[in-house]
């Protein structure tokens, strides 16, 4: 074809467009000589003259993408459909991406920092639509420090100015159970330890509930909490063969990772629902301890709002109305015998109070080194100038003593030495 140049090999005009998978190729009709291969052109005479336009002069654009954005706008768009989120997710992930790379500091940022925004920017997305994903998920998926990725994220947060509401608690209680392989009979969890994901969940969502009714969810990191709950959730539901098996064991079968602070947290959960088992007779009775308890939790759970009440906020006020009444004496009845009152408690002796509902680090507040006192120099004997003894002058007579002194001494000054 005319007007598109020669073919190198023969010398031959007669130049075809080919399209090989999809690929527009421009081949010589005489030798089947290759020209050209995936030219990008936008005028006729760049096509006729057989030269390669850029990138941005092909589309129109005014603006170069470098390589390093180019790569990070691929990995939001992979990690969007990796998690498969809708494309409305994906767009907003992108255009965040975007926004921040404007900015010199994260251009100029290091690879390992400009990887993690693009979490950053999956995960603020996610936050905004309510779509349950964690922290702990984005890094995993990108191998990434939890620590530099939080300190990253609110930096984002900040430099974009973004409002990012928190992740509801039921909704990531049901996305982190999900993650537990306690659902299926596998070689590597035997069939007593398998359970039904729904009722797992269900009292679960309930020992969580209890938890940040009691203040032990406030101000922590969830995870610990949620993880401390599906351990109890999942002893509760067949005592007889589980309570044997430890957190940390229970942690490897369910193949997730086991938070530091779990074990304080259970052992605190596990103390909210002793309280709670001495409100019920039936239970009061059975001496229950921290193992026992466990397989209580049904009927504590059934009842958990009114054993709250009277374990620690209503109880105090009725202890403190019983023990304002006059204790019943019988006749010939002495002191120290136990009667017959609806407490159990020995005649004249008044029941303990509830414990108070505060949060932990109330309760039990760290330990703070006290500073030493710094060692003071001053003797008592140090001279007093003139401009600082009028702030210990009280009363008048002391202000006129103070001037007669001072004028003797100016006089004895003046005086000459004799010879």
């Amino acid at each position: 074809m005319p007007g598109r140049g020669r073919c190198p090999d023969c010398g031959s005009t007669e130049l075809v467009e080919d399209s090989h998978y999809s690929q527009s190729q421009l081949v010589c009709s005489d030798c089947g000589c290759v020209v050209t291969e995936g030219v990008l052109t936008t005028t006729f005479s760049d096509e006729g003259n057989l030269r390669e336009v850029t990138y941005s002069r092909s589309t129109g654009e005014n603006e170069q993408i470098s390589r390093s954005q180019q790569r990070g706008l691929r990995r939001v768009r992979d990690l969007c459909r990796v998690l498969q989120l809708p494309p409305t997710f994906e767009d907003t992930a992108v255009a965040y991406y975007q926004q921040a790379y404007r900015h010199s500091g994260i251009r100029a940022a290091r690879l390992q920092k400009k990887e993690v925004l693009v979490g950053c920017c999956v995960l603020i997305t996610c936050r905004q639509h309510n779509w349950p994903l964690t922290m702990g998920a984005i890094c995993t998926l990108l191998y990434a420090d939890l620590d530099v990725f939080s300190s990253i994220y609110m930096q984002i947060v900040k430099l974009l100015g973004l409002d990012v509401p928190s992740l509801c608690l039921a909704e990531l209680v049901k996305t982190y159970c999900s993650s537990f392989k306690l659902f299926q009979a596998s070689p590597s969890v035997p069939a007593k330890y398998v359970e039904d994901k729904e009722k797992m969940l269900s009292r679960t969502l309930q020992l969580v509930e209890l938890a940040n009714e009691t203040w032990l969810v406030t101000g922590r990191h969830p995870l610990p909490v949620i993880t401390a709950a599906t351990f109890l959730a999942w002893q509760s539901l067949q005592p007889a063969d589980r309570l044997s098996c430890s957190l940390a064991r229970f942690c490897k079968l369910a193949n997730v990772d086991l938070p530091y602070p779990a074990s304080s947290r259970l052992q605190e959960l596990l103390a909210v629902l002793l309280r709670m088992a001495e409100q019920l007779a039936w239970l009061r009775v059975l001496r229950l301890d921290k193992r026992s308890v466990v397989k209580h939790i049904g009927d504590l759970l059934q009842h958990r709002h009114s054993l709250v009440r009277l374990a620690f906020r209503d109880g105090t006020a009725e202890v403190e109305t019983r023990g304002k009444e006059p204790p019943a004496w019988g006749q010939g009845q002495r002191e120290g015998e136990v009667g017959n009152n609806s407490l159990g408690l020995p005649q004249g002796k008044r029941p303990a109070s509830p414990a108070l509902l505060l949060p932990p680090c109330m309760l039990k507040p760290p330990k703070r080194i006290c500073p030493a006192p710094p060692v003071s120099t001053v003797t008592g004997d140090e001279n007093i100038s003139d401009s600082e003894i009028e702030q210990y002058l009280r009363t008048p007579q002391e202000v006129r003593d103070f001037q007669r002194a001072q004028a003797a001494r100016q006089a004895a000054t003046s005086v000459p030495n004799p010879p």
